[in-house]
């Protein structure tokens, strides 16, 4: 059986992965390809546990050793429960976030070096990264807005960052897309949803 294909959508705050998510998930699986679509941190039992602990409560519940931990724990049983049993059946798995979400967050906006973060994803995951990682940004007003939207709902601590945090967050992705051309795609996500998906799925058109 040939192995599934492993996709992940990175970004700051309010660019609108999840809702991309949904959509790519829709269109995938109209191509007649089973799709797994998760998150993180979450996607298994043991992770959405984990969870809880990460997004609830002040900004400074943890500090960016004890997150770091806590999104590698969280990882290493998403990805031994639901990631790697769906690519092994041939599915293909979706995932909001992955470790490049930790590797900005605690890396360029913590100040945990990028070995430390890889060696915990080297431990925890075996190392497993994505076929394809798609970066969507969008400029911080616009960002700042959806946000607003979102939070009416009650911000959880990622989203109550500070807008320098989030600078250091953007700053950081960047620098990760371009010296990995090969795996990551930049998306710009100002455009309508579906203009979005679009530019995705144009980008996996030989895949499908």
């Amino acid at each position: 059986m040939t192995r599934g294909r492993f996709i992940t959508l990175e970004g700051g705050e309010g660019v609108g992965k999840s809702t991309q998510l949904r959509s790519l998930a829709a269109a995938i699986e109209a191509c007649g390809i089973d799709v797994v679509a998760t998150r993180e941190p979450g996607g298994s039992v043991g992770a959405e546990a984990i969870r809880g602990l990460l997004m609830e409560g002040s900004d400074d519940r943890w500090d960016a050793r004890s997150e770091a931990l806590l999104f590698a724990a969280a990882r290493a049983d998403h990805v031994v429960r639901t990631i790697r049993p769906a690519l092994e059946r041939g599915s293909w798995v979706l995932c909001d976030r992955f470790v490049d979400s930790s590797r900005a967050y605690q890396g360029g906006g913590g100040g945990i070096t990028d070995q430390d973060i890889l060696a915990l994803h080297g431990f925890g995951s075996r190392g497993l990264l994505p076929d394809r990682t798609f970066l969507l940004t969008l400029d911080a007003e616009r960002a700042t807005e959806r946000l607003s939207v979102r939070d009416a709902s009650g911000a959880d601590r990622m989203g109550s960052k500070p807008a320098d945090y989030q600078a250091r967050l953007a700053a950081r992705f960047a620098e990760m897309a371009a010296s990995e051309p090969d795996r990551w795609r930049v998306i710009d996500a100002s455009g309508a949803p579906q203009e979005v998906t679009a530019a995705i799925i144009a980008n996996l058109k030989p895949w499908l």
